[in-house]
């Protein structure tokens, strides 16, 4: 018998239809704030990872799928998709376009690390980038927006945490605090720390191994070395979260796993996840789109929801309804079957969902009505055809309506 790959999976009845709903929720609350769909590949150029996420990251240096094509080209598949959206944006010219560039996708993308709960090697991220403007306004609507997204799919009780990780200039003055004091502090470090202490320093305060975390509180903070300006940007970005009486806490050591953030940075946990509470996270790339050969600045922020564990917590703690069937009709006889079809195919058309059974005795297809969550069953016999009246059945009270044709569409019109 052969298994689905390692880290990977099948996403099966019901709880695809919670997956479809996140995702309707989602495109429901992007199209409010006027964002736009981007699909872009699923295979990249592994240069184009390598040169935006970081060469000394974990994603590049051990997780991403990287291989060979057979015209000796290194290709990659996906390991998050900002990367992905900047080289379309370049490489299409839509900084001609007018007005800032706000995109939105939901895919698949790939990484191998240990799999772990709502964590895979194929996962699935529901994200959203604004290119164009370095405008502390668009931090705080595309907050905004995380936290309606957020609502929209019934989750409450989260926490959003942010930071400011500086300008280029900020950050080069960070890092040398940071390797300064890591000279005595790294060899009690793990071993990934020790080689970030070296190459990345900053890379340190994203260290997830718990015995390291009591050393890293000893590490000065970043918000001690931000010039005037990031130091006015992060504070405006405030004011527009509190402005929208969004709350928040700020996090001094959320640097995010990837290196092209610059300024703002976010995140945002709910308890129902367990130690890996991190819904979803994002930060500003100023520069992101010139260090990929862009002539034109492009300054941005993004984010991407962890579209697995999102549903994870939906199906936890928020409503994950919407999964039942409308109507179950049960025919009792081969003319019944044939007519009922017919019937099947009117009731469809108004947005109700209907499933026709074909066993042949009541009692089963009742019990099937039940197991299916419908909503109302629909007996159809000989009568019910000569006389084109039917009992509809409410499968919760157990109540029965004799209904006209007519009076049944209507009825089940007015029930979604």
């Amino acid at each position: 018998m052969i298994h689905s790959v390692k880290g990977m999976r099948d996403i099966l009845p019901p709880s695809s239809a919670v997956w479809n709903q996140v995702e309707t929720c989602a495109r429901r609350i992007f199209k409010r704030f006027n964002y736009r769909e981007i699909r872009t590949p699923i295979l990249e150029e592994t240069a184009l990872f390598a040169r935006s996420v970081g060469e000394e990251t974990d994603i590049v240096s051990k997780e991403m799928y990287t291989f060979e094509d057979r015209d000796g080209s290194s290709l990659t598949l996906r390991p998050e998709n900002t990367a992905s959206v900047l080289r379309a944006y370049i490489e299409h010219r839509l900084d001609q376009q007018p007005g800032l560039q706000k995109l939105y996708y939901i895919g698949p993308m790939f990484r191998r690390e240990r799999p772990q709960k709502g964590r895979y090697r194929q996962f699935f991220q529901i994200g959203a980038e604004a290119i164009g403007s370095d405008s502390p306004a668009v931090d705080g609507e595309v907050i905004e927006m995380v936290a309606a997204i957020l609502r929209e799919v019934g989750i409450e009780g989260f926490e959003l945490l942010i930071n400011s990780v500086g300008s280029k200039e900020s950050r080069a003055r960070y890092n040398e605090a940071l390797r300064e004091q890591l000279k005595d502090l790294a060899p009690r470090l793990c071993s990934d720390c020790r080689r970030r202490a070296e190459t990345n320093p900053l890379r340190v305060l994203d260290c997830k191994v718990p015995e390291d975390q009591p050393i890293i509180e000893q590490l000065p903070s970043i918000l001690e070395y931000l010039d005037a300006a990031d130091r006015e940007h992060f504070d405006r970005v405030r004011e527009y979260l509190n402005d929208r009486s969004i709350p928040y806490t700020v996090q001094p050591r959320l640097v995010r796993g990837l290196d092209y953030y610059a300024r703002t940075t976010f995140e945002i946990t709910h308890d129902a996840l367990g130690a890996q509470n991190a819904i979803l996270g994002g930060g500003r790339y100023d520069g992101l789109a010139e260090s990929l050969g862009s002539k034109v600045p492009a300054p941005g922020i993004g984010f991407s929801i962890g579209e697995d564990r999102l549903v994870m917590t939906v199906e936890q703690t928020g409503d994950a309804g919407g999964s039942g069937l409308d109507l179950y009709i049960a025919p009792m006889g081969d003319a019944a079957l044939r007519h009922c079809t017919l019937l099947a195919g009117d009731i469809r058309k108004l947005d109700v969902s209907v499933e026709v059974g074909t066993e042949r005795k009541l009692k089963r297809m009742l019990e099937i009505a039940n197991k299916l969550a419908a909503r109302f069953a629909l007996i159809v016999g000989d009568d019910e055809i000569v006389t084109q009246s039917y009992s509809l059945k409410d499968m919760a009270t157990g109540e029965q309506d004799t209904l006209t044709r007519q009076a049944l569409l209507e009825r089940l019109a007015n029930s979604r």
